[in-house]
């Protein structure tokens, strides 16, 4: 399982997740939990034309893989058809929107997924935000895409370009009781005591006009929408660890910025390669070094 965030404010939007990946059997039980899981990821990176790619970026939620290909894995070749001319996915320069581009990521994984999973409507859910600047605006865009059951919801904005927020996905018991007021599993045990689905959407609406907090106004810096959505994440990891049953979230926390003028940044991120191993690598610039001497791919 995983948190996958997004929190958007005036400057930019911040994407957060953790790093766990879970191996569940046929019966349902967790074999195995691994903390080393990449669920973010810039979706055009810098090609010696463009400085700092595009400003679009992808968190991923969910499946971890369709078939024997890793989520990673699809969405760097995903990423690869982008960035390459003549491709049926290829983004043109200087008139990119974020919407399209979700449509994009939205074909590309509903075929991926339909190839292994057919129409079956047991079929696992796989979700993404995507989210960053299209060509000429100046407020960022978020698009939430679910694939489940043989089909997708396609492309959803989660809100209008002005307003700002969080927007969730994966295990989201925690984040649901802190900003929102109530778990999300309200609403099934109010439909379990007899009470109307449409009773129910309504009481849960009068819930969280009085509960919800509201933590992103819209001048919040970025460097603090970094803090709170760092919190956040590691929040729900320590509500896994200490919930009863597997630790399902967990292990580093990434976190990814983009603003309109920096374009799509690391923050913190899980890093495996010194910085010696990629001397003459074009896609590793000075910007891209961290602290402990190490590069970004």
């Amino acid at each position: 399982m995983t948190v996958a965030i997004t929190l958007k404010v005036n400057d930019g939007v911040v994407l957060a997740a953790d790093s766990a990946s879970t191996i569940i059997d046929q019966e349902g039980r967790v074999v195995n939990v691994y903390n080393n899981a990449n669920k973010i990821f810039h979706l055009y990176k810098p090609d010696g034309q463009r400085n700092g790619g595009l400003p679009v970026g992808i968190i991923s939620y969910g499946l971890g893989s369709i078939g024997n290909s890793s989520l990673s894995t699809l969405i760097k070749d995903l990423r690869v058809q982008f960035m390459t001319d003549g491709t049926a996915y290829s983004l043109g320069k200087g008139d990119h929107s974020v919407e399209d581009i979700a449509e994009k990521v939205d074909a590309f994984f509903l075929e991926k997924y339909l190839d292994v999973y057919g129409a079956s409507e047991a079929s696992p859910t796989l979700g993404f935000f995507v989210a960053g600047y299209s060509a000429g605006k100046s407020l960022a865009e978020e698009y939430r895409i679910v694939i489940e059951n043989g089909s997708s919801t396609g492309p959803e904005k989660v809100r209008d370009d002005a307003d700002c927020g969080i927007s969730w996905g994966g295990e989201t018991d925690a984040i649901s009781r802190l900003v929102l007021g109530y778990s999300p599993f309200i609403a099934s045990a109010l439909l379990e005591r007899g009470i109307e689905e449409e009773k129910i959407s309504e009481l849960l609406q009068h819930f969280q006009s009085k509960t919800a907090i509201p933590l992103v106004p819209q001048a919040m810096p970025i460097q603090d929408a970094i803090d709170l959505a760092k919190f956040l994440a590691t929040m729900t990891i320590n509500f896994s660890r200490f919930t009863p049953g597997a630790a399902t979230v967990g292990g580093p926390v990434e976190v990814a910025v983009i603003t309109k003028h920096e374009g799509f940044k690391w923050v913190d991120r899980k890093l495996y390669y010194p910085r010696e191993l990629n001397q003459g690598n074009p896609h590793v610039r000075k910007e891209d070094t961290v602290s402990e001497g190490r590069v970004t791919l």
